[in-house]
């Protein structure tokens, strides 16, 4: 789809990437200060959920009201205000890979995406506790902390390294036998998770990467991302969950991996 590359339409989303960049800032203001000090909890989905989860989509929220009152605002911990599926939205995960964050573990992020009728059109994924910031806009680009990043260009699916998503999301979305493929046939298949894989293959670190059982704010930057460095990102409905699953990342491999799987893509 050709870009809008207007100067006008450019100074825009770069204004509102400033935005998401605030709100970032304000996340990780709340998050920081209690990784490795914060108790965990369950909600009714089973999913772990802080203290410093529900601080951060607050922090969130509040930036984006005061710089963007006309938008909607839907996000994990608080929901929907007003309609993310028409006219302008934000789209909020305050801390994707909870697991790791309740654990200690440095390699969650903070998701922000723009949305336009329902579009993605920006996106921004934070690693707090790495100082690793990637953000693009459709027809911007795709940098981290302010460089040029690609997706990988690997076209041998034999010699690519993969990432995939937990193995219980594989089991949700009825692909369990495309993980065991991938394991068996795959040798340099790695467990990299959330948004944090999300991050290495938008920078080509990691040539592409199968990442299932998603929710809407799981997946919205990334969607906004993948084209704008290079990528190919596809969408996997899963119509007895809701839910989806994606498959991006250099465009050959994406091809490869789609025979993996038991879904085709949306269209």
């Amino acid at each position: 789809m050709p870009q809008d590359r207007r100067p006008d339409r450019q100074s825009e989303l770069a204004r509102l990437a400033a935005l998401a960049e605030r709100a970032a800032d304000a996340a990780r203001a709340e998050i920081l200060p209690r990784f490795r000090r914060v108790g965990v909890e369950t909600k009714a989905d089973g999913s772990p959920v802080t203290e410093a989860d529900r601080a951060a989509e607050q922090a969130m929220r509040r930036v984006l009201q005061a710089g963007d009152p006309g938008a909607a605002i839907l996000g994990e911990e608080f929901g929907a205000e007003g309609d993310a599926a028409r006219g302008a939205a934000w789209v909020l995960d305050p801390i994707d890979g909870t697991i790791a964050f309740s654990r200690g573990i440095p390699l969650f992020s903070t998701l922000i995406a723009r949305l336009e009728d329902g579009v993605p059109v920006l996106g921004l994924i934070d690693l707090p506790a790495l100082g690793e910031r990637t953000l693009g806009w459709a027809g911007g680009g795709v940098r981290r902390n302010g460089e040029p990043v690609r997706c990988s260009t690997a076209t041998d699916l034999r010699r690519a390294m993969v990432a995939h998503g937990d193995a219980f999301c594989f089991e949700r979305a009825g692909e369990r036998d495309a993980l065991v493929r991938m394991a068996r046939e795959l040798s340099l298949l790695r467990g990299y998770t959330d948004g944090f894989a999300h991050a290495q293959v938008l920078a080509g670190a990691v040539d592409a990467m199968v990442d299932l059982d998603l929710n809407p704010w799981d997946v919205a930057a990334t969607q906004a991302l993948v084209a704008e460095a290079g990528g190919r990102c596809e969408t996997i409905p899963d119509p007895a969950s809701g839910k989806v699953g994606l498959v991006f990342g250099a465009p050959a491999i994406v091809g490869e991996l789609l025979g993996f799987l038991g879904r085709k893509p949306f269209g």
